[in-house]
């Protein structure tokens, strides 16, 4: 029961479910338009669609042993392919919405998986917190209780990370902290942005 509950809150915590999820919920409440609104939504799901089948490339080329790319050089290519994805997607959405907010959002998400990156020789950076505590943070505008309802999920979704043996404990308290750290920054730089 308890591996069970522990892998449906991974599978729900992925980062491909949060963030795009966590964002659409910020770009409703920022006052984006209906058009701009479809247009994130569009991309934010194409983005996720481009990283799902460039995993399950990768695993079918024979590179990765499993699309949730566990092994260390898996992990390495995947974050250098995300780094370059939502740098280019922040770019997209500087270019073509008014709203600075999509754009700020996948720009503090490069800036987590750079993290990763520049961490990767003394831990494994959990990403699930990360990205789990940073779309905590942004929902922060929404009020407290979304806000408290983000910081308690960023919690399950540790704890199942940490009951599956996916991360160690500091790995999990670095990734929350990385997604602590962009979700402040998003909220320190958007106002200067507007």
């Amino acid at each position: 029961m308890r591996t069970a509950l522990a892998r449906t809150l991974s599978i729900l915590g992925h980062p491909l479910l949060v963030l795009p999820a966590a964002a659409l919920f910020v770009a409703a409440g920022t006052g984006l338009g209906r058009r701009q609104w479809l247009l994130a939504a569009v991309t934010l799901v194409l983005m996720a669609s481009l990283i799902q089948g460039w995993s399950w490339w990768q695993v079918r080329r024979g590179h990765w042993q499993h699309v949730d790319a566990s092994q260390r050089h898996e992990r390495q290519g995947l974050n250098r392919f995300l780094l370059v994805l939502l740098a280019g997607g922040a770019g997209f959405f500087a270019l073509v919405s008014p709203q600075p907010a999509l754009s700020l959002g996948l720009a503090c998400a490069a800036a987590i998986i750079a993290a990763g990156l520049l961490l990767a020789s003394w831990l494994k950076l959990s990403l699930h917190a990360a990205f789990a505590m940073f779309s905590a943070l942004l929902l922060w505008a929404m009020g407290p209780w979304p806000l408290a309802a983000g910081l308690a999920f960023t919690a399950a979704v540790a704890w199942s990370r940490w009951v599956l043996g996916r991360h160690h404990k500091r790995e999990l308290v670095a990734g929350a902290a990385a997604g602590a750290i962009a979700g402040l920054a998003f909220w320190l730089i958007l106002p200067r942005l507007a």
